[in-house]
Formats: C-alpha cells, sequence, structure tokens
C-alpha cells in the first residue's frame, strides 16, 4: 500500500554515483540509483522495496521514470559543464522491464522528449537476464545498439559466467562486481579474477568498470591491472541531483577531478 502510494506521491528520488576514468582521473559519467523518501522511515535503498515493486509489477513504472529522470538531468548538465567526450549516464533495468516488448521504442521516446543522444546513455542488464531468453535479449540489444545506447553487463561473473555471450551480443563494458573488488587485496582468487576480467575485456575491444571501490589501495591496484573505469565511495557515494552538480561545478575548471576531489576531502576549509 505504502508503494503505491509513493508512485502516486512521487517519493522516488534519483541518486547519482560519478563514474571516474581511472587513467586521468575525470568524471566521465554517472551511474543513476534509485532511493524512497518514504515519508516515515526516510531514505530506503532498493533492497528494501525492489522486491514487493516486482512482485506488484510496480518496478516496470518505476525504472521508466528513474530512465526518464535521469536522461534530462544528464541533458541539463551536458549543457551546463562541456565535457569530452559528453557525460554518460548509465542506468540500470530490471529482468522485468527488459522483456517489455515496448521497452526500445519507449527509451527513444524518452531520448527524443529530453534531447539526449543515444551515445550518451548506458544500459546496464545482468548476465541472468540476458541468459534466461538469449534469442529475445539478443534481438533486444541489436535494437538498442541501433540507436547509439552503450550496453553494460553489471556484477560481472557473478551470474552464468558463461563466455560465449561475450561473442554472441553487441556489449560495450563489463562491470567488475563489488564482492570481487572487495576482497582482491586479501585474496589471491578474487584479485587473479579481476585480472582475468580486465584482461579478457582488453581482448575484446570492450571497456571495463569496477565497482565498490572503497579504498586508494584498491584504486591502485585497479589502476595496475589496467581497469579503465572505476566507481564507489573512495571517490563519492551516490548522492542527490544537487550534490552532483556541486561536485561537477567544483571540478569544472580542473584537468583531473579526482585529484581535486581527494584534495577537497582532505582540506574541506579551502572549499
Amino acid at each position: 500500500t505504502d508503494l503505491r502510494r509513493a508512485i502516486a506521491r512521487n517519493e522516488f528520488r534519483t541518486y547519482y554515483q560519478p563514474i571516474v576514468s581511472i587513467s586521468d582521473g575525470r568524471i566521465c559519467g554517472f551511474e543513476v540509483l534509485v532511493r524512497w523518501q518514504h515519508p516515515e522511515r526516510g531514505i530506503l535503498l532498493p533492497g528494501e522495496f525492489s522486491h514487493v515493486a516486482v512482485e506488484m509489477g510496480a518496478i516496470i513504472q518505476i525504472d521508466r521514470w528513474v530512465a526518464e529522470e535521469a536522461c534530462r538531468q544528464l541533458r541539463a548538465w551536458q549543457n551546463a559543464y562541456r565535457h569530452t567526450p559528453p557525460l554518460n549516464v548509465s542506468v540500470n533495468i530490471s529482468g522485468t522491464q527488459f522483456m517489455q516488448p515496448d521497452l526500445v521504442t519507449r527509451i527513444d521516446h524518452i531520448l527524443r522528449s529530453t534531447g539526449l543522444y543515444g551515445r550518451s546513455l548506458t544500459i546496464e542488464v545482468t548476465e541472468s537476464v540476458l541468459m534466461e531468453n538469449a534469442q529475445y535479449a539478443a534481438e533486444m540489444l541489436d535494437q538498442l545498439r541501433a540507436l547509439d545506447i552503450g550496453i553494460s553487463i553489471d556484477d560481472f561473473g557473478t551470474g552464468y559466467s558463461s563466455l560465449a555471450y561475450l561473442r554472441r551480443f553487441k556489449i560495450d563494458t563489463l562491470k567488475i562486481d563489488y564482492s570481487f573488488v572487495s576482497r582482491m587485496l586479501a585474496d589471491e582468487e578474487s584479485s587473479e579474477i579481476v585480472r582475468t576480467i580486465t584482461t579478457l575485456a582488453g581482448n575484446l575491444g570492450k571497456q571495463t568498470v569496477a565497482e565498490g571501490v572503497e579504498t586508494r589501495s584498491q584504486f591502485e591496484a585497479l589502476q595496475k591491472f589496467n581497469v579503465d573505469r572505476v566507481q564507489g565511495i573512495f571517490i563519492s557515494p551516490p548522492v542527490p541531483p544537487e550534490e552532483a552538480e556541486a561536485l561537477l561545478e567544483s571540478t569544472s575548471s580542473t584537468d583531473n577531478h579526482l585529484k581535486k576531489i581527494l584534495d577537497d576531502r582532505m582540506h574541506p576549509e579551502t572549499n
């Protein structure tokens, strides 16, 4: 009942976590994440309501709202802050949403209505979503790629781990799951998995994004593994749009955004 009311009352919020290029420290985009501003319980994470949203069919409506809001917000940031290449936004698509026959039509409508180019949008799906209906998934990805939209595999290595789909499906990015990143400094197997994913992606001409980066040591290890991009609380937790915009503003006059972010954190009195 609360969830139905939340949709009617527009209680959902978009939060943005910056994604940084590991080679030059520049913010290249954001992953958008949904939060529920519950009137009594405060901010709720997806893990506290997404399963109910899936069961009642509300996840489709929530996903669509998040995608539209993210594209609208990114277009505004692109107009205000010039980046080369332009800022990108990554949007998670649930299995329920991915299986909707009108998915591509709706995303095309969102791009047109917000004025965002397809190449500025990346759709994130999990391995399991692709493999549960491989033929349908291949056709859907072809249609999304026709709009110049990027395709990213979320939580790579934690699902089916079938390497065959990397050849079959048109995928741009592999996201290295935080479970491997968090353990790689203490666990040799996790370290080798990260190294292997990065090498595989490089050989196949695909980008890598490591998520859940919490420490400088993890960042430096990923640097040595030649990971392309990183995200995590070492850089910034997911933040409301006004805080993400403040981040873009504070780094707009510098070349190395990550260095500026870390310097400001160490010396907040100079901000």
